[in-house]
């Protein structure tokens, strides 16, 4: 029998409409890793949301945050992997981004510890994002007067919501640089507003789960996503699921339809798959 991972997405893909694992979910999630399943996720969150969401998951493989910038052991509490953004590409970077006068948000990660920095929270889906984490999950942002005073602290990630039309041409311009990698979705939480987000080339969910599959030793790997940052996982993937509320580009490049993230579609299908032989 093959040593298979299964990799799950999880806003609009394992979690339900109000981000949160149901009792369902978990309990089959618990079920199959205690019968020596291996069970991961891959995300845009960071270590402060991604694990206290999935706190109730004996997850037992290192997980895949921040579309693919680093790969973070629950169990450790420690960064296994890490992609870094060099000073001359957040140079680069920050060029493009003073031309927009965007509210984002800037990642570093020093010494095994996150920390977030804002240069304002002018947008409404800036100061929504902020008072969630903050209230929700008590993370700590930094406001600083202008990005070009944090080229010194291993950043490592860059991220914005706004309006499609806002983004679209700032995204473009990004693009452009060599050595940087954008992803660049819809939020499934408000449907209106889009993620922009840039990392190194170096970092993205295919990268990740690649390293994983080879650190690991992994023969197979089974992914599930909904929305466009998961096409480079369903890319690393032997065998890749869309939920039934994912976006079309996703459904075409699944190997089969499942159910939607609030009918525990995720965890349903991973135990149908484990009761056949691999």
């Amino acid at each position: 029998m093959s040593k298979t991972l299964y990799i799950s997405d999880l806003d609009g893909t394992l979690l339900d409409s109000s981000a949160a694992v149901t009792e369902d979910t978990r309990s089959i999630l618990n079920e199959v890793i205690l019968s020596g399943g291996y069970f991961s996720v891959a995300t845009a969150r960071t270590a402060a949301t991604a694990v206290p969401i999935t706190s109730g998951i004996n997850i037992n493989v290192p997980v895949v945050l921040m579309n693919g910038v680093c790969i973070y052991d629950t169990v450790k509490k420690e960064y296994v992997k890490i992609e870094k953004l060099s000073e001359p590409l957040l140079l680069k970077m920050f060029d493009v981004l003073g031309k927009y006068h965007l509210s984002g948000f800037l990642f570093s990660i020093n010494n095994g510890v996150l920390e977030t920095f804002y240069e304002n929270l002018d947008s409404e889906n800036a100061r929504r994002f902020y008072e969630e984490r903050t209230r929700r999950y008590g993370k700590y942002f930094t406001r600083v007067d202008d990005f070009l005073s944090c080229t010194d602290k291993n950043a490592v990630y860059y991220s914005v919501t706004d309006r499609y039309e806002l983004l679209r041409p700032v995204c473009d311009e990004l693009r452009g640089i060599n050595g940087l990698h954008i992803d660049f979705y819809r939020d499934v939480y408000a449907q209106e507003y889009w993620y922009l987000e840039v990392s190194s080339a170096d970092a993205s969910k295919y990268n990740a789960v690649k390293y994983i599959r080879e650190k690991y030793g992994f023969d197979r790997i089974v992914g599930f996503g909904d929305n466009l940052n998961d096409l480079p996982l369903f890319e690393a993937c032997d065998e890749k699921y869309a939920v039934e509320n994912a976006r079309e580009e996703v459904r075409k490049a699944a190997d089969g339809i499942i159910p939607s993230n609030n009918d525990n579609g995720v965890a349903r299908k991973i135990y149908e798959l484990l009761k056949k032989p691999l």
